[in-house]
């Protein structure tokens, strides 16, 4: 990686290292149920704590929108946090300003202090230099490491970088980074790619630039029906995106251009409905390109299922990035949950781009079976769309 990490930076005791971590977990009545993004941070503090620096950690948790939210508050975080490395970790009651200042100066080396929710201030989001200057102002060093926002120019992410002597990434931000990196531009082949996800509007310039790279493209998810719009078929109450239509065109037609393999579904599993999809309404499989009115796809069919599974068999490298069917609902989840086996059981290096497709593998207990699962889904999806991620931009050159 052409930036520099935390293992670059040489005599770190008693320094205060500042590290934008993402611990923006899932929580249910104060309660966190999910803590895998706080212990993808544990590499990086366990090992400045070794270094005995001065460890200052920042992340916003929900959307709280400028304003200071209880129910947002990064409290439980700082005691889930303490429970996992076996030491107090001391928390801030905000980020910036006086009791911020006061808990930095009152943090010994080798100890770790939580700061409150970036969020809570409206200038974060709005990568404001002020607010950027003070967060700077608490530290000496700063360390990138919360991939799942680095997609994101905010005052914790990158405005910070121009106010502070030192700015790496963290251990997290660089196996991200490896990973995705390798697999897109030095992929062992065939290399496949796999884009689901509902709507063809966010996945349209991933669609482009994967093909570019990909030997093989398999397509699924509610975006699949405007594909099928585009190319004359009925797709009865299914998702579509008529906006989209030109752009499903040009897509079939730079794969044909580039003679790469685009692979829409050839069936689905469809309910009887509307407007949403409703496990209790009657079920059938379609051919994905004459589904009768009033039924909605939700799911790829047995024959793609086929088709993508013996796809990913004869594969070497595999990304995915966005479920292909409604997985969240067990009666629509099996395309999704094949998807993740084959990738599971195969040889080839699995890489999964965050979200949702995360999620699923997670569901199906199969995360760990995976070579590298991302922390950040939007991130990633920006990576694989080849545009820069400023919160990496701004990180010093090796």
């Amino acid at each position: 990686m052409p930036k520099k990490t935390v293992r670059d930076l040489s005599d770190l005791s008693g320094k205060r290292v500042l590290v934008r971590v993402d611990f923006n977990v899932p929580m249910e009545n104060g309660s966190i149920t999910d803590d895998t993004r706080i212990r993808e941070s544990l590499p990086t503090i366990n090992y400045l704590l070794e270094q005995n620096a001065r460890v200052i950690l920042a992340s916003h948790m929900g959307r709280p929108k400028g304003s200071v939210k209880p129910e947002y508050s990064l409290k439980p975080v700082a005691d889930r946090l303490s429970q996992l490395i076996g030491k107090p970790v001391a928390f801030a009651a905000d980020c910036v300003g006086d009791v911020a200042q006061q808990a930095v100066d009152a943090l010994q080396p080798g100890q770790v202090l939580l700061l409150e929710n970036v969020r809570f201030h409206a200038e974060e989001e709005k990568n404001d230099d002020a607010f950027a200057k003070q967060l700077a102002s608490l530290a000496d060093v700063f360390v990138e490491d919360a991939f799942g926002s680095v997609h994101r120019a905010h005052a914790s992410t990158a405005g910070i970088t121009k106010y502070v002597p030192q700015s790496v990434s963290g251990f997290l931000v660089e196996k991200e980074l490896k990973y995705l990196g390798d697999a897109l531009n030095n992929p062992e082949r065939p290399f496949i790619g796999i884009l689901g996800g509902s709507k063809v509007s966010t996945k349209i310039s991933v669609i482009s630039s994967l093909l570019q790279k990909v030997d093989v493209l398999m397509l699924g998810g509610g975006m699949t029906y405007t594909f099928m719009k585009a190319q004359g078929g009925t797709i009865g109450t299914s998702l579509f995106e008529e906006d989209t239509l030109s752009q499903a065109r040009e897509a079939l037609e730079q794969a044909k251009k580039l003679g790469k393999k685009l692979l829409l579904p050839v069936d689905c599993v469809a309910c009887q409905s509307s407007d949403r999809p409703d496990p209790n309404a009657p079920i059938q499989v379609f051919p994905s390109n004459a589904i009768p009115d009033g039924w909605m796809g939700v799911d790829i069919g047995p024959e793609t299922t086929r088709l993508f599974v013996d796809e990913i068999k004869k594969a070497k490298t595999v990304v995915w990035n966005g479920p292909v069917g409604v997985f969240e609902i067990d009666a629509f989840a099996n395309g999704t949950r094949a998807v993740a086996e084959a990738m599971a059981e195969s040889d080839a290096t699995t890489v999964i781009g965050g979200g949702d497709s995360a999620a699923a593998a997670q569901k199906f207990h199969l995360a760990d079976k995976m070579t590298h699962v991302s922390t950040g889904g939007g991130a990633s999806l920006e990576f694989l769309e080849g545009k820069p991620l400023p919160g990496i931009e701004a990180l010093n050159d090796k």
